[in-house]
Parts: C-alpha cells; sequence; structure tokens
C-alpha cells in the first residue's frame, strides 16, 4: 500500500430509480474525490433496491455483463477524478448463470479486478441462492495503483477463513459493501444484538489480520413486493484501523461520506507487536478444510 491513503465510504439509500442510484453515487464520489480521496467504495448492488427478498425470474432482468453499460460508466469517472473505485454489480456471465459481483476500478479507469462473492446466503427476506452463483475467482486480493484490495461482499463478512485469505494473500485492507438490515417485527433488543454482532465480526477482522476494514451499507426501508413485509437497512457503516479502533462511522439512517486516512506503516507496526501471522499453527489447521468434525 503507498504510505498512506485516504478511504471514502458512500453510505446511501436504493431506491427504485436506477439512474437516480447511479447519479447519486456517482455525485458522492465526485465528493470524496473533492476530499482527496484515493479510495471510494460503494454499498452493495448499489444500483437498485434490494431485489432478493423474494424469488422471481423477472428479475434476471436487472443483470449486466461485465464490461457493461455500468462498468463502462464508473470506469469513466474513474479516469476522470482520478481515483479507485468499488462498485457491485449483479453481474451476466452467461445465460443462466449470474454472479453477485464486485469491480474495483483504477485511477486510469481500467477494471483493475473483480470478486465474485463466494458465500451465498438463503434465509427469508435474503433469497440470494436463487439468483447468484458461488464465486469461482477465489479469495484473491486486486492490485491497484494504491495497493492490494481484499475486496469480500456482504455475507462473505462473517466468515475468518475469507479474511485470513485475503491477507495470507497480502491485502492491505479488507473492504465489505454490504446491504443488511433487520427485520422490522423483530424486537429493539434483537435488533441491537444483530447489529453489535455485525459491527463485532468485522472489527475482529481487522485486528487478527492486522489490516484496516472498510464496511459499507445501505440505508433506508425497502418493502418486499407485494408484502407489508420488507427490510430496514441498518447503515452504521465504519472504517476501522489495524487494531480494529472505529476511525469514523455513520448511524442507521443517514447519508454520509465516510473519509479518514489510513496509515501503512501503522498497519506494519501493529503487525510486529500482534505477530499472529508469525505464530499460526498451520501444521495443526488442517481439518479446517471439513465441514464438521464428527
Amino acid at each position: 500500500m503507498k504510505p498512506d491513503i485516504i478511504v471514502s465510504a458512500v453510505q446511501q439509500p436504493c431506491n427504485h430509480d436506477r439512474q437516480a442510484n447511479l447519479d447519486f453515487s456517482i455525485a458522492k464520489i465526485h465528493e470524496a474525490a473533492a476530499a482527496k480521496a484515493d479510495l471510494v467504495v460503494l454499498p452493495e448492488l448499489h444500483l437498485g433496491p434490494y431485489f432478493c427478498q423474494n424469488e422471481d425470474y423477472n428479475n434476471f432482468d436487472l443483470a449486466q455483463p461485465i464490461p457493461g453499460p455500468a462498468t463502462e460508466i464508473l470506469g469513466n469517472v474513474a479516469k476522470k477524478l482520478e481515483i479507485v473505485i468499488v462498485s457491485t454489480i449483479f453481474e451476466k456471465r452467461a445465460p443462466g448463470l449470474y454472479h453477485n459481483t464486485a469491480v474495483v476500478f483504477d485511477r486510469d479507469g481500467r477494471i483493475a479486478g473483480k470478486y465474485r462473492k463466494m458465500h451465498i446466503p438463503d434465509d427469508p427476506g435474503f433469497y440470494e441462492k436463487y439468483y447468484f452463483t458461488p464465486g469461482d475467482i477465489g479469495f484473491k486480493p486486486i492490485e491497484t495503483s494504491i495497493g492490494k484490495l481484499g475486496v469480500l461482499v456482504c455475507w462473505d463478512q462473517w466468515f475468518p477463513e475469507a479474511a485470513r485469505l485475503m491477507a495470507l494473500a497480502g491485502a492491505d485492507l479488507l473492504i465489505y459493501p454490504t446491504a443488511i438490515g433487520w427485520d422490522p417485527d423483530d424486537t429493539q433488543e434483537e435488533h441491537q444484538r444483530q447489529l453489535n454482532a455485525w459491527i463485532t465480526i468485522q472489527r475482529s477482522h481487522a485486528v487478527a489480520n492486522g489490516i484496516p476494514v472498510v464496511a459499507c451499507n445501505r440505508i433506508g426501508f425497502e418493502a418486499a413486493p407485494n408484502s407489508t413485509a420488507g427490510i430496514q437497512f441498518w447503515g452504521n457503516s465504519f472504517i476501522a484501523g489495524p487494531q480494529g479502533e472505529i476511525l469514523t462511522q455513520a448511524d442507521d439512517s443517514e447519508v454520509k461520506l465516510l473519509t479518514c486516512r489510513l496509515d501503512a506503516a501503522r498497519s506494519e507496526r501493529v503487525r510486529q507487536i500482534w505477530p499472529y501471522l508469525r505464530d499460526r499453527r498451520i501444521d495443526h489447521y488442517g481439518n479446517l478444510t471439513r465441514r464438521f468434525i464428527d
């Protein structure tokens, strides 16, 4: 990573007007560039509402190829502003083959790389297995002009294995574009437990690997189709340092551009003080590749 970089994350609502969502994201990218940011992260599937609340084959019409219309626009923005952008797109790879894909644009506008979401949830209101094929690129950091970005997506953020593999492959920071929220019918106590767990697990990835974490979520209530139910996306986007310390954070409802400076030398120093990679007992971790130990 460069000696230090300025990182931004965009917390925004994602409404039904896809062009308005894209325009909003681009406006925030311009704000990030004006704040001298080297990198800006957008929420998961920021082009529209979270369509995975039900199973409807018509939603496959929302998918785009990569490269495609959205990547062309965002690539041009990255080049114009000389800023690295992380976006996630519903990728149409082939007829009947779709992915939830993060795309990284370098400062010159080219696609530096992509990451296809590996862990695919299938829960009430999050029927992603209907839409997304599990990723096949693996946990490989994306090389950019500002460093190696360990980009993962939403449900991936709960798995320490994914974060560790990105770190072992040389990631300078971990990035989690996200679309996660509450069931409004749950109690406030349950809401708080879920939010606390979400923040804690990602901060723990920073601690366990000695590198910063950028978590970027959407906000707002999105009703499920043909229903009064829906998801209240809980925002709370944050950027944490290599000891899990919160450097900047949004609340559960504000539109906000989070921006802070990350110091590569500090990450290196933290890893020297807390040498987890040195002390790993890799000779005894073979069972981690098993589903369960009976």
